[in-house]
């Protein structure tokens, strides 16, 4: 399975959450790409399932997260899971308050997560119907001690049920 996983940063915990959850395919013998929109942003990708992530910017994504979503050629992505992350903060360094407030978040509107999966509806697909928030401790990080092994995790629910979608589009074909 090719997984393409799309995301901005602005203090770098994004990219090291996207890099985390490249870890998690490639360790499962699946192709990862990693985009880095600040380095370009290729609107032609093709995979079976992506990951579109952002740092939470007063409840929204960034505005290169955006411009990408509003761009990118979406026919190749029409019934394939489209995954919406991002990093939200500050949050508690206790682990368990951080847990909690995570919890709190659920599946928001208010979060770079929630502004990627109206983005993707708005395109007329259809986004994974659970977010991922990774927690940073700090207005500009780091990252949380457990937020690389909460996206390995997270990624790899996504790529079980992914790998499930595309399967039962075969046997429907």
């Amino acid at each position: 399975m090719k997984v393409v996983i799309v995301f901005d940063t602005v203090h770098g915990s994004t990219g090291e959450v996207a890099e985390a959850i490249a870890e998690e395919v490639r360790s499962g013998g699946d192709e990862a790409e990693v985009v880095d929109l600040r380095a370009s942003m290729p609107l032609d990708l093709s995979g079976d399932l992506m990951f579109v992530g952002s740092p939470t910017r007063a409840g929204r994504m960034t505005k290169r997260t955006a411009e990408f979503l509003r761009d990118f050629v979406s026919g190749p992505w029409r019934g394939r899971r489209i995954v919406a992350f991002d990093t939200v903060g500050p949050l508690s360094k206790d682990p368990e308050k951080r847990r909690e407030a995570l919890r709190r978040i659920g599946n928001t509107t208010r979060s770079a997560a929630g502004t990627i999966q109206a983005a993707v509806e708005s395109r007329g697909l259809t986004p994974a119907p659970e977010q991922m928030h990774l927690p940073v401790t700090g207005l500009w990080g780091p990252l949380a001690p457990d937020a690389r092994d909460m996206a390995r995790e997270l990624a790899r629910k996504h790529l079980d049920d992914a790998r499930r979608e595309l399967q039962e589009n075969v046997q429907l074909a």
